[in-house]
């Protein structure tokens, strides 16, 4: 399915899986490993083609004027003459030293190693749109507090005024409820600014319309949290599908080939070769030439070859190339460990935050329900003149703060869930 910003698309309610699947079909980065891997396929073509005979025709003409040779006597002449040639060979090597199948066997790794690269620059883009994506829907969230939170701070507000008239209250409470609804209204503009700033980056990353709205699912914030369990295995399972360990993976193969086919370079190569060729030659001074097609045919004539090539001293360029491509196997080995050892390392680190998250969610659902309890008897007192306009604000405050912290550890558990969920082998999107 391909995106199209428009302004109806625009209006449409957009998920994780939405945004990631819009990034992922006009991210630049994935355009840009397309192209490499369509460069390996051309290679892997050409590596093909390396098995096949080449065919060569050849068509030459020469004027030749003054002292020259006649081909019909051999011998010197001064008379100007034209000759042409024309010739079609083929030659196929028998024996290389295998380059040709160590190439070969290279350009596959390679294309594999390229659909890999795709698949990894997704993922990488996957990721980085999901944790913009929870940012996103976490200031929602935090703005719709905010909201709520000036909202109740104006109806203590109205309340105080009232009390203020039946002289239950002084003005005193009407100037501390009136400064707490302008600090919550400062806060409200506050998180609009930031919630603005953060859809900007989700956009950024999505390469989506920067004019046009972009209204997110935010029922993800009330999803059930998802515990859990680490399998014993999970390295070894991701090993086996992860596109940045097989990318890795694939180019040290293609690196072995390469190695491989150095190696062959030293090794006598040899090559089978068959041609036909014909001419034509008229004196442009001297009448009576035979015709064109008598001389193509009467001219004609067949040949046969083997070349065997020994490379001998070629100014140390063989011994030079077998050591960068050591090099290259080496450094293709460095890089498939590094690539374990930081898979090993994410995977270990999610599970770790995955767990702090689920214990921090059942506190900070605790929290809430206290500070929610403790909000609402402080302004029942507040209501009977037994507390003061500073404790209620005081309460109001550790209020949205518990609450802002529940909806962090909300979505927090639910970025970490489907992170597992994809080092399980469960893709990070679902396209539609």
């Amino acid at each position: 399915m391909t995106f199209v910003a428009t302004a109806a698309t625009a209006q449409r309610t957009w998920n994780a899986d939405l945004c990631i699947q819009y990034a992922v079909e006009h991210n630049r980065s994935v355009r840009s490993s397309q192209l490499n891997l369509a460069d390996y396929e051309a290679e892997h073509l050409r590596a093909k083609g390396a098995f096949l005979p080449s065919v060569n025709g050849s068509v030459g003409g020469q004027v030749n004027f003054g002292r020259a040779i006649d081909p019909e006597t051999n011998t010197y002449t001064m008379v100007s003459t034209l000759y042409n040639s024309y010739g079609v060979s083929a030659s196929i090597p028998v024996f290389d030293g295998l380059q040709r199948c160590n190439g070969l066997q290279a350009a596959r790794a390679s294309v594999l190693m390229g659909r890999q690269g795709v698949l990894a620059q997704k993922e990488q883009v996957a990721q980085q749109v999901l944790r913009q994506y929870v940012d996103a829907v976490y200031q929602m969230g935090a703005l719709r507090l905010a909201c709520r939170k000036r909202e109740e701070s104006m109806a203590l507000l109205l309340q105080s005024r009232a009390m203020v008239e039946v002289g239950l209250r002084s003005e005193a409470d009407t100037a501390q409820m009136r400064a707490a609804y302008v600090a919550d209204d400062c806060e409200v503009t506050r998180q609009e600014s930031l919630l603005s700033n953060t859809l900007l980056k989700l956009k950024s990353l999505m390469h989506f319309p920067l004019e046009e709205p972009l209204l997110l699912d935010t029922t993800v914030a009330d999803t059930p949290p998802l515990t859990l369990c680490q399998p014993r295995d999970l390295f070894a399972r991701a090993c086996q599908w992860n596109p940045s360990v097989l990318m890795a993976g694939y180019n040290l193969q293609a690196a072995c080939h390469s190695l491989r086919s150095a190696r062959g370079a030293f090794f006598p190569s040899l090559s089978l070769g068959a041609g036909i060729s014909t001419s034509y030659y008229r004196q442009l001074d001297a009448p009576g030439a035979w015709g064109f097609g008598t001389q193509f045919r009467n001219n004609r004539g067949e040949y046969v070859y083997a070349t065997l090539s020994i490379p001998i001293f070629n100014r140390l360029n063989l011994v030079a190339n077998l050591r960068r491509q050591q090099h290259n196997v080496e450094r293709a080995r460095e890089t498939l460990g590094q690539r374990h050892d930081d898979l090993r390392l994410l995977i270990e680190q999610t599970v770790s935050d995955l767990h702090d998250s689920g214990r921090e969610l059942l506190k900070a659902g605790a929290r809430v329900e206290a500070d929610s309890t403790a909000a609402h008897l402080t302004r029942k007192k507040y209501e009977e003149g037994l507390a003061s306009a500073i404790d209620v604000q005081t309460a109001a405050v550790t209020l949205l703060q518990s609450r802002a912290l529940l909806l962090q550890s909300r979505l927090q558990n639910y970025y970490l869930t489907r992170i597992l969920n994809y080092y399980k082998g469960m893709p990070l999107w679902t396209e539609e």
